[in-house]
């Protein structure tokens, strides 16, 4: 839109079916969105209007809202739906707080998707081995990229805590500082937005699939949550003595009551089960533990004022909104229904039957067909579309034969 258009309060309106378009451009059959396709208005958000810093002719992006002609919020839209859970915690005088971890792959241009990423040349005229993870000088080589990631993040108000080299080659990470958890959706869209903008400009390529290496590990986006009394600001996850809470229990039992069920909202590609069938820090499962990696839920080593549960699950793929409303809406679930986790597990352990995950995505779809925990926390319309949209995007992964089966199975008899 022109920015007079924009000035001038014009409404932006888009058919209702595009929330349901699919990774290829596709659409499901017209009764996931309504026959009639109809329109959505886009209603931007005040706070979240910027300048494009990365760009030379002047340019500015607003995230919207999707509502419905006669005023609601889409029921299709997973910011909407991110909106509403937040909404029920305040109801019962809770705000949850949330941050978010984002790992992430710089690349050299990859024009031929047949071939392998490669590393780019650093400046010092080679590409990184893989002997850098956790190096204070790992990024020298993108120092001219990550100079101009960090004053573009800078000028988007987009405060970081920690950014650092992963396990990966070329493999990086930034923790986001902790917040409202709408602000924490947005934030990590714009940040995964500036960086392959960014990196375009750089001549790289920068790639948040959840595993775009064999042999190396994922991009995940761990989720920690906690929850604070609204006025107070206390965290309900621990009392005055510093001891958990019953709450606390609560929304642990949550999660592990609906991460089954939620998996294919929390790794939604074909490739997102690359990096959970490898599980080296990629639990896919929904045990729980203090502070031990191999769980699915962990509960970080902290103070009590800053008690609070990681969610390992979801990878970099993840749309972060409807992520982070998945893990809330369960956590709180849990507490509404006053749930009891089970045992936390330490060192190392086998995953019971009950608490293992989908490891498919044609499995976790079909668990998520069957959830009815998934219908009532996000409605039937949502859940039935994302459904639709998935499987169209499963069943063109099918359409292709890969070069494994062709290199593996050709010359069998």
């Amino acid at each position: 839109m022109t920015a007079e258009g924009f000035l001038e309060g014009r409404r932006l309106q888009m058919a209702r079916g595009v929330l349901l378009q699919c990774i290829m451009g596709g659409y499901p059959p017209a009764r996931f969105y309504g026959c009639d396709d109809g329109d959505l208005a886009l209603v931007p958000d005040p706070a979240q209007i910027h300048r494009l810093p990365w760009s030379q002719q002047p340019r500015a992006l607003a995230i919207c809202d999707a509502h419905e002609l006669t005023g609601e919020s889409s029921s299709l839209s997973t910011r909407g739906q991110l909106k509403a859970v937040i909404a029920r915690y305040a109801a019962l005088g809770l705000a949850p707080v949330v941050a978010t971890e984002l790992e992430f792959f710089v690349f050299a241009p990859n024009t031929d998707p047949t071939q392998p990423f490669q590393p780019p040349l650093g400046l010092d005229g080679r590409r990184e081995d893989g002997h850098s993870a956790f190096s204070i000088s790992s990024n020298n080589g993108l120092r001219p990229f990550f100079s101009e990631v960090y004053a573009c993040m800078g000028a988007l108000g987009l405060p970081r805590d920690t950014f650092m080299h992963e396990m990966g080659v070329s493999q990086f990470e930034i923790n986001l500082l902790h917040g409202d958890p709408l602000l924490l959706a947005d934030q990590t869209l714009l940040f995964k937005h500036l960086l392959k903008e960014v990196a375009l400009k750089h001549g790289l390529t920068v790639v948040c699939m959840a595993k775009p290496l064999a042999h190396t590990p994922g991009s995940s986006m761990h989720i920690h949550q906690s929850i604070i009394e609204i006025g107070s600001g206390r965290n309900v996850f621990s009392n005055k003595a510093g001891e958990p809470t019953a709450t606390f229990r609560h929304f642990i039992a949550g999660q592990q009551a609906g991460m089954a069920d939620f998996t294919a909202l929390f790794a939604p590609n074909v490739n997102s089960y690359q990096r959970l069938c490898h599980p080296y820090a990629s639990p896919n499962n929904a045990c729980w533990s203090h502070d031990n990696r191999a769980a699915g839920l962990r509960i970080p080593a902290s103070s009590p004022a800053a008690r609070r549960v990681e969610n390992r699950l979801p990878g970099a793929d993840a749309n972060p909104y409807l992520a982070i409303a998945a893990s809330l809406a369960a956590g709180l679930y849990g507490i509404e229904h006053k749930l009891e986790p089970g045992e936390p597990i330490q060192g190392e352990f086998e995953v019971p039957d009950n608490l293992s995950l989908p490891c498919t995505l044609h499995a976790a779809l079909e668990r998520l067909k069957r959830s009815q925990l998934a219908k009532e926390l996000f409605g039937k319309e949502f859940i039935e579309g994302y459904i639709a949209s998935k499987t169209m995007e499963l069943t063109s992964f099918f359409d292709e034969i890969t070069p494994w089966e062709r290199r593996v199975l050709a010359a069998q008899a």
